[in-house]
Parts: structure tokens; sequence; C-alpha cells
């Protein structure tokens, strides 16, 4: 088509405006169908440029591309680093004063801004409609896409007005970005958005620099003593996320305390404060930005060395969002969970107060399975990348050819088979496995297999030797069964 420029005039472009010299994997292809006119959905892993898949081609079209981002703070910062590019880009929201807004609206009326970013909220609008149908649309980018669906882990009901906005403007070409995408969800964005023949892109979660592991704790104030050692040793700044404002704060207060560069960053700080205290963060001034789930969508730092969660996440979709905040620059990073059994019953108060406000119950039993994943990450005796991406239902022999990542705690440290007992042990010196809660067949239990024991509680079979085996426990500890 037209539209498409030979590769070398995109490489110029790449390296003249944006300063790389190569395009990492998946980009190509992403700006390839967009360049040919057809609509997109892209799943890239976090840290993998997903600006650059709109921002390079965008380029190389005749007229104005739309970008809806779910946040004030990341369109700001897409803006500044356009124009400090020398790329005129406009943003239109509720944080502008009346000057500023009217200053953007004449810069897109006029055609002058390459790009305009703005909300959701702000497409439903018709006078703000009315004037971006006077102007060119070459290209539509919904960010963050997952927030269409209701089976996405941040799902927001203003996107859902983005199919009007589409059928208002003359149905431009539409490139969808997500980080993280399960069937149902990409079901959703391609029916919200009714996609034409959309090319439906995705590399794969697995990124190899980032080391995963879990530290099984008793109790919060046990998660408040590892806490220090794990940000002291996090190699540079990162982030520490909490499930609730409370746990926030006891975090950032025991943080502090101890002499720590550290902020707090929830939805009850005010905006300035917020913004403030994310500002440290990005100039490297702080050891940690101690946060809740409020605090990281789109937040553009390459060099974060640690992403620590305080509490287990609802889901594995949120948790990896969140630690692959961590490494964006490709070197090596951690990120680490401080699991606790009872953090369970934490995100089973949260669906249970969304159910009562949403009252889905197809919705309910989704959030239920997602939840019990997370548990089994957290648990699990296997490769933490190889549960990682079997939850995400990709085919980890394509990511890890040997069946483990060798950059995980468990691959590092696995757990022994059984040894064989002595002769003067007899069959006495192991445990007889008591009947496993619920369904578990003993007979039939092969590694990998999740059961609840009485008194033991919630486990993982580690290895299996014959007649006995391996159960690795919620709290850390290993026992040996013979069934």
């Amino acid at each position: 088509m037209a539209d498409t420029p030979p590769l070398a005039t995109l490489h110029r472009t790449l390296r003249r405006q944006f300063g790389f010299s190569s395009l990492r994997e998946g980009q190509e292809e992403v700006i390839r169908s967009v360049l040919a006119g057809r609509d997109t959905l892209a799943i890239l892993p976090t840290g993998a440029g997903k600006s650059l898949c709109y921002q390079l081609p965008a380029l190389h079209l005749r007229g104005t591309t739309v970008v809806v981002s779910p946040l004030i703070a990341l369109m700001k910062d897409q803006v500044d680093k356009l124009q400090e590019l020398g790329i005129e880009a406009a943003q239109v929201n509720s944080a502008l004063s009346a000057r500023e807004e009217a200053a953007a609206l004449a810069a897109i009326d006029e055609e002058r801004s390459e790009f305009v970013f703005t909300t959701p909220e702000r497409l439903t609008d018709p006078e703000f409609l009315a004037l971006l149908r006077g102007t060119t649309i070459d290209l539509f980018v919904v960010d963050e896409a997952h927030c269409l669906s209701q089976w996405g882990h941040d799902f927001r009901p203003a996107y859902l007005a983005l199919r009007g906005a589409l059928e208002a403007l003359g149905r431009p070409r539409v490139l969808a970005l997500t980080a993280t995408a399960t069937e149902p969800v990409i079901e959703d964005i391609v029916r919200h958005l009714e996609l034409v023949d959309p090319a439906i892109l995705q590399t794969g979660i697995y990124r190899p620099n980032l080391r995963l592991e879990v530290v099984p704790v008793r109790s919060e104030e046990e998660k408040l003593a590892e806490l220090p050692r794990l940000v002291a040793n996090g190699g540079g700044t990162g982030i520490v996320y909490a499930a609730t404002i409370k746990h926030c704060l006891a975090a950032h207060q025991h943080l502090a305390a101890l002499g720590f560069a550290v902020a707090p960053y929830h939805g009850r700080l005010p905006a300035r404060e917020r913004q403030a205290h994310q500002e440290r963060f990005m100039a490297g001034e702080l050891q940690a930005i101690v946060a809740t789930n409020a605090f990281g969508l789109g937040v553009d730092k390459p060099d974060i060395r640690f992403v620590v969660h305080l509490d287990m996440p609802g889901s594995l979709e949120s948790y990896y969002q969140e630690a692959g905040r961590a490494g964006r620059d490709g070197e090596p990073a951690r990120c680490v969970l401080l699991y606790l059994p009872a953090d369970r019953r934490t995100q089973l108060y949260f669906l249970r107060g969304n159910l009562r406000r949403h009252r889905d119950d197809e919705k309910a039993a989704l959030d239920r399975e997602r939840l019990e994943r997370m548990v089994h990450y957290g648990q699990t005796a296997l490769c933490r990348w190889r549960t990682l991406l079997e939850g995400f239902g990709e085919p980890a022999e394509e990511a890890l050819p040997e069946g483990r990542c060798c950059h995980c705690d468990r691959c590092e440290r696995p757990l022994e088979a059984p040894s064989p007992p002595r002769a003067d042990e007899g069959a006495a010196a192991v445990d007889r496995l008591p009947p496993p809660v619920g369904e578990a067949d003993p007979a039939a239990l092969t590694a990998g297999d999740a059961l609840v024991l009485p008194v033991y509680g919630r486990g993982e079979v580690a290895a299996v030797d014959g007649e006995e085996l391996v159960v690795a426990f919620a709290d850390g500890e290993t026992r040996r069964f013979r069934r």
C-alpha cells in the first residue's frame, strides 16, 4: 500500500528521530501491520516499547494520531517526551487550565499536532468529537486496552464508550495495546472496538532478565522484618507494592524509621504530593516508592531494579503487570513476592465487595479462579516462570525448552527428590500421607499436583519416588510421606 514506506526509511526515522539503532522483538511486525492499514491488537510485555509501535508509524502517516490513555500522568509524560524530540503533541484532559486547554484545542483545530492524547471520558464530549472530526485522523490508539474487558484485571467502564467515538470519527484504523491479555480479554477487545479482521500480535510474556522469587512468611510482622533486607539488597531503585493503604503506610513508616530513602504513594494522598513523590522516584532520589496499585500504570523508568510485593495480588495478570515494571532496560532485576497464605482472605474480601457492587456470578467465578492461580504461583515447587507462562495459557516449552528458566528461586534451589530410607530406619521413618481434603486420590498423585492435607494445609507434590512423595507447603516447609 502507499502508506507503507521502505524498511530503510523506517530505520532512518528510528535513528534520527528517536535515537534507536534497531527495533525490539515484536515492534516491527506491529508497525508494519499499522502501516498496511490493518486494525491491530498488540500484546507486548511490559518494557517491550509499546509507545514506539504507534509513534514511529504515525510519523509516516498523513494526519493526526489520537491516543487514548487511562492516566493523565502518563499522557503528560508522553507529551513531554515527544516535544523534547521536536514532535508536536497535545493533551486534552481535566488537569489542564482553561488557557492550556484552549491552546491545545486550537492546535488540534489547526492540525498542528501530530499526536493528540486524551482520556476515554473526554471522547464522550460531542464538542470535542466534532473538533476531531474536522481533522484527518490517521490512527486511533487504545493504550492499556485490557481496560475494555470485564475479564481484564483493570476494567474501566469509560473505555466502553470508545466504540461510539470510533464511529463518530469515521472508523480510522485502530491499534490496541496491552501487556497482558488472556483469550476472553482478547475477544472482548475485538468485540467492543469492532475491529475488522484484526492482526493479533503477541510476543509472549517471558522476560529472562527478571528473576522471580517467593519468600514464604508466617505473619504481617515477618513481612516487615523481611522488607529492609530486600530493599537494601535490591541493587538500585525499586517499588514495594501493598494491597491496602494501611499496609502501604506501615511499610513506608517501617522503612523510613530505619533510614531508607522512601516515599508513599496511594489514592488518599493529595494529587500534588503524589506527583512530587513520583518525580523523586523517577529522578532516582528514592531507594523505593511504597505504593498501592494506584502507582505504576505507564511509569516509564527503565532502570527499576526490583519490585517487591508485600501482599499477594488478586491475579497473575495483576502480578505480572506490576512485577514487569522492573528491568525494562533489559538488565537483571528481581521480582519478589512475600507469600502469606492468609493474604488469600484479603483478596476474597475484595472479590466479595466487587460481587456486591456488580452481581455478576460468571465474573465472580472467574475472579476466584484467577486468585487460585495466584495462590498456586506462590506455593508451587516448580519453575516460577513455567508456572507464570502456563497461567497465561502460553506453551512453556517454546520459552523454556529445558522445562525450567534457571533464574527463579525454584530453579536455583530445586527441592530434592526423597532419598530411600536407610536399612535401620524402616518404612515407619516416613509418615503416612493423611487423606487429602476434597477429591484428590493419593494413589494418582504426581509431581505438580496441588492438594490440601489436614493439619498441614495447602501444598504441592514436589517429587515422587515409588510409594513416597515430597510435598512442599505454603509455609516453605517440605515433608516426605508414604502413600
